[in-house]
């Protein structure tokens, strides 16, 4: 990526890195959750950018099998429920979208673990004392063969088990029409939930106060080549070319805006949900999240 008085090299990984544990790292994705919670700690060593490079809607991510008589979110409450990480931000936006339609988060039997056997190894419980109702899978156990098994009633994932996409699948969705969902979604609360943001060490930023803003606008510029190329080679899906239009319809021409204005009552959301289902002691300001002036808005070039 090119951006003005700074070459910046892009890395891809098959997992988020710790870029605080990375020397050689100047920044990376980051988790959302994380990165709040180390704000709320105090802990400024990351700079975050509201650039949400990975957002999408939770209505889809709910998993059950096929002859489940589950068909809606209320239904889940007292159920056995597995999910890939009780921290991590996915999640946590799902768990939402259960607490607005009325179930008790504490009644549910959550168990957390990995979604197929052999996937990497990630932190999946976070650093925080866990819920009584919230416990570690056994080791060599997966969300998929439990589901399957029936010891468990449904499962939450952001990533779909590779079954999902074959005809011969024992899993579905547990909403029958899960866009239409997300779309009421949308207009209830205007903004498409993000899950990880680009984040730059302090000390990097330290040394050049510039870049923030300048990475920033560099992300925005990427962003929308992006959508310009999709909508020119429409066809690496069947309907893609629909989607396009559709979404540009009932979103406008940007459905994952940058900056910190564009995305504040998401991010009140967000730290509203981390401290109501748990996961932070104490209510979070929003605040403390993009504090930076630079990062209000994307800077225009």
């Amino acid at each position: 990526m090119k951006i003005p008085h700074f070459n910046v090299l892009i890395e891809v990984r098959d997992v988020t890195p710790d870029v605080l544990a990375e020397p050689g790292l100047d920044g990376g994705e980051t988790s959302f959750s994380r990165y709040v919670q180390a704000r709320a700690a105090g802990d400024h060593r990351l700079v975050g950018l509201p650039a949400f490079v990975m957002r999408g809607f939770r209505h889809r991510c709910v998993l059950v099998r096929n002859d489940s008589p589950l068909r809606s979110l209320e239904q889940l409450d007292g159920a056995r429920v597995g999910l890939t990480g009780w921290p991590d931000s996915g999640n946590v936006w799902t768990r939402a979208l259960l607490r607005s339609a009325g179930v008790d988060l504490t009644g549910i039997r959550w168990h957390v673990g990995p979604l197929a056997s052999g996937e990497p190894g990630k932190d999946r419980l976070g650093s925080r004392p866990l819920p009584e109702n919230v416990v570690a899978m056994a080791e060599g156990t997966s969300l998929v063969d439990e589901l399957a098994a029936g010891r468990l009633d449904a499962v939450l994932s952001p990533f779909m088990p590779p079954e999902l996409f074959t005809r011969t699948s024992r899993f579905r969705h547990l909403l029958d029409d899960h866009r239409a969902a997300e779309r009421a979604y949308w207009t209830d609360t205007g903004f498409v939930p993000g899950i990880h943001l680009v984040a730059l060490k302090r000390e990097v930023v330290e040394i050049h106060p510039e870049l923030p803003a300048a990475l920033l606008a560099g992300l925005e510029e990427s962003k929308r080549l992006w959508l310009e190329r999709r909508r020119l080679l429409a066809d690496t899906t069947p309907w893609l070319l629909h989607d396009l239009t559709e979404s540009a319809r009932l979103f406008g021409d940007d459905w994952m805006p940058y900056g910190a204005e564009a995305n504040a009552a998401m991010t009140r959301a967000f730290c509203g949900e981390l401290h109501a289902q748990g996961v932070w002691p104490d209510p979070i300001d929003p605040g403390l999240v993009f504090p930076e002036p630079a990062l209000t808005a994307v800077p225009t070039p």
